[in-house]
């Protein structure tokens, strides 16, 4: 997770300044973070949760970002850095020092090529942990949020459009629920076009793990059209632990070790079922197996205000 360079399909490198978080929403019951973390328990504390400390990374790690930096500026390439895997930068808990936050800041400022890409589940804290001289945004940082469903589309979605800047980014993974992009801008301001004018990328992609809750494959395509309708770049990250088979067909006998059949809505069954045209059938194969191809083909879009 803190590795050179990041398994995570639309990032170059991970940097976690600081490790530990907490569940807020749907996105987090089955938080890949927390189970990586608790394979190290036997030497100390839990960090997640809310009365569970945050602890700061080493300094050998702070030291990694300016390695990539003399890197890219060798190459002649920018390089993207995600930040936080295992963490979330705009967290208020209160483990988490002022001056941590202050040193990641000049890390950003310190790191020229390097484009910094920080995600949150909690944009609401964006605008007041901001550095000094942050005007209409840093030119090398994009603020995203989180949004697996409507009902967080519709609520963080608005908060990140509130604050300046240069790039604005969707997570939509793990997708819970179909996203109308289009219902969650209009509560922020009215314009024929609302995402051009204030989001730059969506990020799509399903859940993984052994938990894993399967997503309808119209829901990311959904998305995908919604992005190319407004000039939004779109990436398909991966099917997650589930991947789409074909549409559910008039009595479908499944075992629900191996394959369900999941609703519009998100409801799932197994075993026999009435037909319903928009139902599918999604099979259990895994992340690696399931892939990442949507509709026959990759989608890797960046937006191309950075």
């Amino acid at each position: 997770m803190m590795a050179e360079n990041s398994n995570i399909e639309w990032t170059d490198h991970t940097f976690n300044p600081w490790i530990g978080c907490q569940k807020v929403s749907p996105g987090c019951d089955h938080c890949y973070a927390e189970t990586w973390d608790a394979r190290g328990l036997q030497q100390r504390e839990s960090r997640w949760g809310p009365h569970a400390t945050r602890t700061r990374t080493s300094a050998a790690n702070w030291r990694k970002p300016l390695a990539w930096n003399r890197a890219a500026e060798k190459a002649g390439k920018r390089a993207r850095v995600f930040c936080a895997s295992l963490a979330d930068v705009f967290d208020n808990h209160p483990s988490i020092q002022p001056e941590w936050r202050a040193d990641l800041w000049q890390m950003i400022a310190d790191t020229p090529h390097l484009d910094w890409l920080l995600l949150t589940k909690r944009p609401q804290n964006i605008e007041r942990m901001l550095p000094d001289g942050w005007g209409e945004g840093w030119e090398r940082v994009w603020l995203g949020t989180t949004v697996e469903n409507q009902t967080e589309a519709n609520r963080r979605i608005p908060q990140l459009k509130a604050v300046p800047a240069r790039v604005r980014f969707l997570s939509c993974e793990p997708m819970h629920g179909p996203v109308d992009l289009i219902e969650a801008t209009r509560r922020v301001i009215r314009h024929p076009n609302y995402l051009g004018i204030g989001l730059h990328w969506v990020i799509c992609g399903g859940e993984s793990g052994p938990s894993a809750r399967p997503m309808h494959p119209d829901w990311a395509r959904s998305l995908r059209d919604q992005c190319a309708a407004a000039g939004v770049a779109f990436h398909f990250k991966q099917w997650g632990e589930w991947a789409p088979r074909r549409c559910a067909q008039p009595g479908d006998l499944l075992n629900a070790n191996r394959a369900v059949i999941v609703r519009p809505d998100g409801s799932i069954t197994s075993g026999l079922m009435a037909y319903n045209r928009d139902a599918w059938v999604m099979d259990k194969r895994g992340k690696k197996a399931a892939g990442r191809l949507l509709d026959g083909r990759e989608w890797n879009e960046l937006p191309g205000a950075a």
